[in-house]
């Protein structure tokens, strides 16, 4: 399998924030967010592996800034490391300015994805060639996220961390 770019995975969803997905301030329902946010990182995901994929954790939501009816949201999202079989995506969410329509970015969220075969086991996934400084400095923290989860979890030694380790040594 070759190696892959997170600008092949890159999926933008823009939509307007409508009344029937706000809450009583009138702002976009967390849930309906998270929502928008899965449906993007899923087609990033399957852009990537070409395979299904489904989610396997949502490591990390910031709602940083409300989200007022009315407003054109754009949902970002591109894979930021390939392990054996699944895909860590980091989503960028940014809101509209309605008057100037300068761009902002309201929210992030870093979700796991795995890829599957047809009978729903997992399957191999092609690795990551990150390009801009950016999409490097993801790709080196994804690492430190997912040793930090698998030792949260039980399923890694601490003293294996390699990554983390590197964090608090000189």
């Amino acid at each position: 399998m070759e190696p892959k770019t997170p600008s092949e995975s890159r999926t933008l969803m823009t939509d307007m924030v409508l009344p029937s997905e706000t809450n009583p301030l009138n702002n976009l329902f967390g849930g309906e967010l998270l929502a928008r946010m899965d449906r993007a990182a899923s087609i990033a995901a399957r852009r990537h592996s070409r395979r299904i994929t489904v989610t396997a954790s949502v490591n990390h939501v910031a709602f940083n800034q409300a989200v007022p009816v009315g407003s054109v949201v754009t949902v970002e999202a591109a894979v930021s490391r390939a392990f054996k079989t699944s895909m860590e995506v980091y989503i960028d969410v940014w809101m509209e300015d309605r008057f100037n329509g300068e761009r902002c970015k309201v929210n992030e969220a870093i979700f796991t994805f795995v890829a599957v075969d047809d009978t729903g086991k997992p399957t191999k996934v092609p690795e990551l060639k990150p390009e801009t400084d950016l999409e490097i400095k993801r790709y080196e923290a994804a690492l430190r996220r997912k040793q930090l989860s698998l030792v949260l979890a039980g399923k890694m030694k601490p003293k294996d961390a390699t990554e983390l380790k590197a964090l608090f040594m000189d």
